[in-house]
């Protein structure tokens, strides 16, 4: 009580210390402004136009431009029993990179645990691109970045996501750069829309000449000191007829699989029983977002798959990126480009 009397006390003789209006100092209104170099999740400014099924809830502004070591980081673990499968635990944070790796606004990192992740792949880390668009706004300089950055993730294995290119003529320079990313299991990709429009062969020749590997409704094993697990990935997802049928659909529900697919809608349109975690890209976060609204969404499902940890209907997780490069127009606002870092734990 003492402390709000203090307070009309002062209060008066603040007001009053402005002698003229002239010497009075006009305060602006705080403006939220849409930065492509934003830390934060910007799913929940989302929340205000529409509704919001991300569960990257905590938002946290930068200030500055930091090294990566300094940069801040924001933390989400997901917990509602409604919408994760049994056995399933996530925590996510954001890194500002920007300012060390031009081209590349941030990585989101995920700790993935899971009860079906064997042993031998306890701290295993994959590192997940998609939609380089190459040349888009995504250019010579900002891929040599990304191979650095890459690079410094120190990942075990890569996995694309498609949609490499914006031109024929980019794709043997555009592969012999990725080519430099160095994991001890390699480099795994499957194709997206661009690159069953154009390019196809010759991506899938540059692809093998530097011994990546091409997962088109096809199975590769990954194997860690006797033990494995499984990726899947998906042919040509917007061909429904001759693609509906996931390649996980053989598999054992025993095995940890991974499913790399283009589009999230994938997920959704067909049962991908088996699957533990599902990749995808193809959104570019809405590519341009204006307090969270995403005025274009290259998906069926509007907002529902936008960006980040999703579910499908039978509660299976799936991390969408928002990709690096652009498609239509050169520009990004509140979807920043990044790159993608998982973590597998083991659930114990």
């Amino acid at each position: 009580m003492k402390k709000i009397l203090y307070l009309l006390i002062i209060l008066p003789l603040l007001l009053s210390s402005c002698k003229s209006k002239k010497a009075m100092v006009s305060v602006p209104l705080p403006v939220l402004s849409i930065d492509s170099t934003y830390v934060g999740n910007p799913d929940v400014v989302n929340q205000l136009f529409a509704p919001d099924h991300s569960q990257l809830k905590r938002l946290t502004p930068a200030k500055k431009k930091r090294t990566v070591a300094e940069a801040p980081v924001v933390d989400s673990r997901i917990v509602s029993p409604s919408i994760v499968l049994k056995g399933t635990d996530v925590v996510s944070r954001e890194i500002n990179v920007s300012s060390v790796y031009p081209g590349i606004d941030r990585v989101r990192q995920y700790e993935f645990t899971h009860r079906d992740v064997p042993e031998a792949f306890e701290g295993f880390r994959i590192a997940f691109i998609s939609d380089l668009h190459y040349k888009s706004l995504f250019k010579e300089k900002d891929l040599a970045s990304l191979v650095r950055l890459l690079n410094a993730q120190r990942a075990d294995v890569l996995l694309m996501g498609g949609d490499y290119q914006e031109g024929c003529e980019y794709v043997p320079e555009l592969f012999a750069a990725l080519a430099q990313v160095k994991t001890p299991l390699g480099t795994y990709g499957v194709m997206g829309n661009n690159d069953y429009e154009r390019c196809h062969d010759e991506i899938v020749r540059e692809m093998e000449r530097y011994g990546m590997h091409v997962l088109e409704h096809k199975v590769d094993t990954l194997r860690r000191n006797g033990e494995q697990i499984l990726l899947a990935g998906v042919r040509n997802p917007f061909d429904l007829g001759s693609n509906g049928q996931s390649p996980t659909l053989a598999l054992s529900p025993d095995d940890f699989v991974i499913m790399l697919v283009h589009t999230p809608d994938y997920v959704e349109d067909v049962s991908v029983a088996n699957t533990d975690l599902a990749l995808a890209g193809h959104t570019h976060g809405g590519q341009v977002r204006i307090f969270g609204y995403a005025p274009i969404i290259p998906s069926q499902y509007g907002s529902r798959f936008l960006t980040g940890l999703k579910y499908n209907s039978a509660k299976m997780p799936l991390i969408v990126t928002n990709g690096i490069g652009t498609s239509n127009k050169n520009i990004r606002i509140g979807a920043p480009s990044e790159i993608v870092i998982i973590t597998l734990h083991r659930l114990k």
